[in-house]
């Protein structure tokens, strides 16, 4: 008897212990919404979440200072020089730089990783390839000088910032030529095994992936900054934000990413959890696909733009994390539109239909991410669709799915949050406003592609803001550009990104960025 009575007090001793362990203290666990990573290739990577994994996996050339985006410095590049005309941007690389496989980073490193994304010409390869570089020339204009100096050639003389800006994007990254060639099958330059793979010199390394499920880093002992402070990081795909937040609640993990705002109120008084907050540079928006017979019409497009409840919206399902906002730039960027001249407006709305023949309304579906906030948003938007006579039906999947039929334009609308690639104002102007190509089989794919908008001129006044070299003349060009695209576009621009999130009151150091691809790990304490 007092054998069993001994094993049954070690039992629960030993369950008193479990849960009050919490997460080990070298690691970190977050609750994140990581269903829309498609790839881990830094040459393919496209998503919020894959972005992400990559600024903490992957070393780039540049990069910039998060509270003061103005202020660039250098990181593979420990200097550069821009010659007299423009074009030629000469980089020194630095000589300290191991990679995680033990390989030394050198120029040839660099010029594989830049050629490597205009060659394989996935999804990113835009933000170089509008410098001029092209398959055929790629190897002449991104070019090895010596063992530590590259030299890369622009077709035209923009504004410096504007490819140093491009250079800290996801598609800068820098992979180990050697360990990616290594796995290189039938020519492909390793893409087939860098999809799950992982070539990088950043303070953390991948250790697994299961997609919807878990990613997983370790640190990089061979990282040639300031190491790490943590030994791990896992990032558990949770959907739910009332999951996430029972699992921050009980120490499960020791941060949640996409907490909603009945989970902070929920929160409040707690003083295990801590809430944080960032503006951010991503904004909420409807694509209207101009395949569709009903939303090519003008007045259909403006007359949904009179059908959104934005101070609705943004009160209840977002509250907090996210502000009325109907521009493609966000606020902070250079020439940035904060004008907001649509409201929720039904007789308008209605009128602007009788015009276009739609009086009694029509059928139309959106594809929508079943994660929150977007399914309640989408629920929103079909309650005061229908307000006009328009049925709104809504199609779920996960991220993937729904940005897989997006990019191929077999949607009618598609709601999405979109984050600039770089910090220039051009990042979001050649997405929006730029269609270089209208055909289906067309080389650049930007959001004004992915809905079928053909606009030549827009795209002409895109490319001269581009050039533009006087600040103050770049940036009137812009808002006027804005102005004309918010009346006409297939876009209905509604909200700029808030980001929250509830961490452990021992959690420090996680560094919240302006975008996407700038929220860090490598300081986090516990």
């Amino acid at each position: 008897m007092k054998k069993l009575f001994l094993f049954a007090f070690a039992l629960m001793f030993f369950a008193v212990q479990l849960a009050q362990a919490g997460t080990p203290k070298d690691t970190l666990v977050m609750a994140s919404q990581i269903d829309d990573i498609i790839t881990l290739d830094p040459a393919e990577i496209f998503e919020f979440s894959g972005a992400e994994y990559a600024a903490n996996a992957y070393d780039r050339l540049i990069n910039y200072d998060v509270d003061n985006v103005s202020d660039i410095y250098g990181g593979i590049a420990e200097s550069w020089t821009i010659s007299d005309n423009g074009l030629v941007f000469t980089f020194k690389i630095r000589k300290d730089i191991t990679f995680a496989s033990g390989n030394k980073l050198t120029a040839d490193d660099v010029v594989y990783s830049l050629q490597r994304v205009v060659l394989l010409d996935k999804s990113p390869a835009f933000i170089l390839t509008q410098f001029g570089f092209t398959p055929d020339n790629v190897k002449d204009t991104i070019k090895k000088i010596d063992d530590y100096t590259v030299a890369i050639t622009i077709d035209k003389p923009y504004a410096p910032t504007f490819f140093l800006y491009c250079l800290t994007s996801t598609a800068g990254s820098v992979v180990d030529m050697k360990e990616v060639q290594s796995h290189e099958k039938d020519g492909d330059m390793g893409y087939g095994w860098l999809k799950t793979g992982y070539a990088g010199s950043g303070p953390f390394k991948l250790k697994n992936w299961k997609p919807s499920e878990t990613l997983i880093y370790e640190r990089n002992d061979n990282y040639w900054g300031e190491k790490a402070k943590l030994k791990r990081i896992i990032t558990r795909h949770i959907s739910e934000s009332s999951t996430q937040r029972l699992l921050l609640e009980k120490g499960d993990v020791d941060i949640a990413r996409d907490l909603g705002p009945d989970d902070i109120k929920g929160l409040a008084g707690n003083n295990d959890i801590k809430i944080r907050k960032k503006a951010k540079g991503a904004v909420w928006y409807l694509g209207l696909n101009q395949k569709n017979e009903y939303l090519q019409k003008p007045q259909v497009r403006q007359a949904l733009k009179y059908l959104i409840d934005y101070k609705g919206m943004e009160s209840t399902i977002l509250d907090g994390a996210a502000t009325v906002h109907q521009a493609f730039l966000p606020k902070g960027f250079l020439g940035a539109l904060e004008e907001t001249p649509f409201t929720l407006d039904v007789e308008k709305a209605k009128a602007l239909l009788k015009e276009a023949g739609l009086e009694n309304g029509f059928t139309v579906t959106m594809d929508t991410r079943n994660t929150e906030p977007t399914t309640s948003m989408a629920l929103a938007i079909q309650a005061t669709f229908a307000q006009a006579g328009i049925k709104l039906e809504i199609i779920p999947g996960e991220g993937k799915q729904t940005l897989t039929k997006y990019r191929a334009r077999n949607h009618d609308i598609y709601i999405g949050r979109w984050g600039p690639d770089y910090m220039d104002p051009h990042t979001n102007a050649d997405t929006f406003a730029r269609n270089p190509n209208n055909a289906d089989d067309a080389k650049s794919k930007p959001l004004a592609w992915r809905n079928a908008w053909d606009i030549p001129e827009m795209t002409q006044k895109a490319d001269a803001a581009v050039l533009e070299k006087d600040t103050k003349k770049r940036a009137e060009m812009y808002l006027e550009l804005q102005r004309e695209h918010q009346q006409v576009s297939p876009f209905v621009i509604m909200f700029q990104d808030i980001e929250i999130l509830g961490k452990r009151a021992n959690v420090d150091g996680f560094v919240l960025g302006p975008s996407f691809d700038s929220n860090f790990y490598q300081f986090t304490t516990k």
